[in-house]
C-alpha cells in the first residue's frame, strides 16, 4: 500500500489537505475517513511532484470548501492560514496564464457568500494580491476586491487603499473601458460614507472624464448622466456651501466637453464658483 512521503519545501500543502480532509470525513468515522484522507493526501503529493499547480488548486480548493461554507467549525486564524497556503499556489504556477487561472479560481471560492467572514476574505484577496506579479492579475483581484467589499457591506476595509489608486492604475496598466469600470465601482462605494464628500466627487470626476472624447453609445453615456443627475440632486439637499461649490465646479469641468448628454445641459449656466 502507497504512503504519503513528507517532503520538506511543500509540507504546509500536504498538511492543508491533510487537515480539510479529516475535517470533511470527520462524521463518517474512522473506517470510512482514513481511506479518503489517505487518498487525498497522495493525490495531493503526485500533483506536487508533478508540478501540477492547477490541479493542486482544485484539490485545496474542493478540499477546503467545508471550511468556508461552514467556516464556525475552524477558528479564524486557522482558515486564515489554510486559504493563505491555497493562495502561494499563484507561486508556484509555470506560467502567467496557469497563474491567472488558479487566481480565478480562488476568487471565486472567496467571493461566494460575501456577508459571511467579508473582513477575512478581504484580508486573503489582498494577500493574494501581493503574491502575483502580474499587472493583470493584480487588477483582477483588486476588482473582486471591491465586489466582495460592496457585496459584503465591508466597504470600511477596502476604502483606506482608495488613496494609493492613481499609482495603482499607473501599475496595472489598464485601459480607459476599465477605469471607467472601476471609479464607478469606487464611487458607489463612497456615496453612502458619511464623511467621505471630497472623496466622492474626486471618483466621480475621475469617472465622467473617461468619457471624454469616447465613441460610447447613448446608453453608455446614459449611466453617466445618471450618476451625475444622483449627484446633483444629493448635494442640492446638502446645506454644505463647499459641497455645492465643488459640485458645481465637477459638473463644469465634465459635462462642457460632449454633446452627447442631452437632458442636463442645464448645468452649462451654473455660474463658475469662487476660487476654493
Amino acid at each position: 500500500m502507497a504512503t504519503v512521503v513528507n517532503t520538506t519545501e511543500e509540507e504546509p500543502m500536504l498538511a492543508v489537505v491533510r487537515f480539510t480532509a479529516d475535517l470533511a470525513w470527520a462524521d463518517a468515522g474512522p473506517e470510512v475517513a482514513d481511506p479518503e484522507v489517505t487518498r487525498l493526501c497522495l493525490e495531493a503529493q503526485e500533483h506536487i511532484l508533478a508540478g501540477r499547480w492547477l490541479d493542486m488548486a482544485f484539490l485545496m480548493l474542493a478540499s477546503a470548501d467545508l471550511l468556508l461554507t461552514s467556516p464556525s467549525r475552524v477558528p479564524d486564524k486557522d482558515l486564515e492560514c489554510v486559504l493563505s497556503v491555497i493562495c502561494s499556489l499563484v507561486t508556484k504556477a509555470g506560467s502567467e496564464d496557469q497563474a491567472l487561472q488558479i487566481t480565478d479560481l480562488i476568487c471565486a471560492k472567496l467571493t461566494r457568500q460575501p456577508d459571511d467572514k467579508p473582513a477575512l476574505r478581504l484580508k486573503v484577496l489582498f494577500s493574494l494580491y501581493n503574491l502575483l506579479p502580474s499587472p493583470y492579475g493584480k487588477a483582477l483581484v483588486y476588482k473582486k476586491a471591491l465586489e466582495l467589499a460592496t457585496a459584503g457591506k465591508a466597504a470600511e476595509y477596502i476604502i483606506p487603499s482608495f488613496k494609493n489608486i492613481d499609482s495603482f492604475v499607473t501599475e496595472w496598466g489598464i485601459g480607459n473601458l476599465e477605469q471607467r469600470e472601476l471609479y464607478l465601482a469606487i464611487t458607489r462605494i463612497l456615496k453612502d460614507q458619511k464623511g467621505m464628500t471630497k472623496d466622492y466627487f474626486k471618483f466621480l470626476n475621475k469617472y465622467l472624464a473617461t468619457f471624454k472624447g469616447s465613441d460610447d453609445d447613448s446608453a453608455t453615456i446614459g449611466d453617466a448622466k445618471e450618476e451625475a443627475v444622483a449627484a446633483i440632486i444629493e448635494f442640492v439637499k446638502s446645506p454644505d456651501l463647499f459641497q455645492v461649490l465643488v459640485c458645481s465646479r465637477l459638473c463644469r469641468c465634465n459635462f462642457q466637453f460632449y454633446e452627447k448628454v442631452q437632458g442636463i445641459s442645464f448645468l452649462r449656466w451654473i455660474p463658475p464658483p469662487p476660487p476654493l
